[in-house]
């Protein structure tokens, strides 16, 4: 069976990139958890796909059976010999898609820039940047909501953080869509893009070995491996290359998704609007019920999980966002509930990998909402049938109109 053939049965053949199950991939879950919770299937090279919570939490926390060393959905193998995702030592997205020892002193380079008190630090250009992008459209009263507003958020506070030329961001934002989306079912297109990227961080790590100074690069540059050498400059272009990679397309997704909620959730958008006190439990039930990232692992022996024996060498599909639909964990899981009181969602991931940059996405997720509802006011998704969702590794709006009171 080929890999855009129909779907007869989820149990045994799904598909991630269905365009049913990209629109709205719950109905699926419901009925795998139901029939076989942990489903498998021979298309894109061959998958396993977890759906309860308990389950795909486990499966995130099995390391070294379980390795890191390849993330993306679509298996390395479809690569052609010549562009392949294998990188030398040096090169690698560390620490995510490196298994311990090297994920534990990579990981501790990153977390002192992505800790809540050095995220505020960029609060005041977030909000700036989220000024600015209304100023450009509020006038209209129409605003494709994703690719205007949500997309153009954090790949400029990418740059900002990273001290790189925010007028390249349209640039980055293709590159990283070329990776994670365009590139995704494309090996050829995903690899000529993840050497374009990779290049461009080597320039930037080059110059600012010339040229060091208090920034987020040189501060990665003058660090040490776990075995207090100095650290390798190739592992920064690596790490580097994974703060454009995660931090764009992952918070992009979220901030749409959120606006198509509440474009299309009125008695939602007008609860609030009236408590703006919410938006501390409502970002985190966003997360939850919108969950964007999809991971891959490369089982490294046989795993075990529950009645299912997962054999070396297969690929197992860290699916978080059906994990956080599990009513075994969430009452009423198929519902936004803004103020919902426990709430343990794992839309960041699990174990040793769970995302280093989740006080940075939740920053900008606050800031991108609050000020959204408080300078555009009423608003709805004024063509439904015309929105549009990325799938795969990462789901979220893609092309999302808008309408709202105009102030012209």
């Amino acid at each position: 069976m080929t890999d855009t053939a129909p779907v007869d049965d989820w149990d045994t053949d799904y598909d991630i990139f269905d365009p049913g199950y990209v629109t709205d991939p719950a109905p699926v879950w419901e009925e795998l958890r139901s029939q076989c919770p942990i489903a498998h299937s021979e298309r894109w090279g061959g998958s396993y796909l977890p759906t309860k919570y308990d389950d795909v939490q486990a499966l995130a926390k099995m390391v070294p059976e379980l390795s890191s060393r390849d993330v993306l959905v679509v298996p390395i193998a479809a690569a052609p010999s010549d562009a392949t995702d294998s990188l030398p030592y040096g090169t690698v997205s560390a620490p995510i898609s490196v298994d311990p020892p090297m994920h534990g002193w990579t990981r501790r380079l990153l977390l002192p820039h992505f800790s809540p008190k050095a995220v505020e630090g960029h609060r005041q250009y977030t909000q700036e940047l989220a000024d600015r992008l209304i100023d450009e459209f509020i006038e209209r009263g129409t605003v494709d909501g994703a690719g205007e507003y949500a997309q153009q958020i954090p790949p400029r506070v990418i740059a900002h953080l990273l001290g790189i030329d925010e007028s390249r961001v349209e640039e980055f934002t293709y590159w990283v869509r070329c990776v994670l989306e365009l590139g995704l079912t494309k090996p050829e297109l995903r690899a000529e893009y993840r050497d374009v990227i990779r290049d461009f961080f080597k320039e930037v790590v080059a110059d600012k070995l010339e040229n060091p100074d208090d920034g987020f690069v040189s501060d990665l540059l003058g660090g040490t491996d776990a075995d207090g050498n100095p650290v390798d400059p190739l592992v920064v272009v690596g790490m580097l290359n994974l703060q454009l990679i995660a931090g764009i397309d992952t918070t992009w997704s979220s901030i749409g998704a959120s606006l198509w909620h509440f474009g299309t959730h009125p008695a939602d958008r007008e609860r609030m609007a009236a408590e703006p006190e919410l938006w501390p439990s409502a970002i985190e039930e966003l997360l939850r019920f919108y969950s964007p990232v999809t991971m891959g692992r490369r089982a490294e022996v046989d795993v075990e999980i529950g009645d299912v024996t997962i054999p070396m060498g297969s690929k197992v599909l860290l699916n978080f966002p059906g994990a956080n639909r599990d009513p075994e964990m969430f009452e009423r899981p198929d519902e936004v509930i803004l103020d919902r009181p426990h709430n343990r969602h794992i839309a960041f991931g699990a174990g040793i990998h769970r995302c280093a940059g989740s006080n940075l996405a939740r920053l900008e997720m606050d800031i991108a909402l609050r000020t959204w509802f408080e300078r555009i006011g009423d608003f709805e998704v004024s063509e439904p049938d015309e929105v549009t969702w990325a799938g795969g590794q990462v789901r979220g709006p893609r092309y999302l109109p808008i309408r709202f009171p105009s102030t012209s």
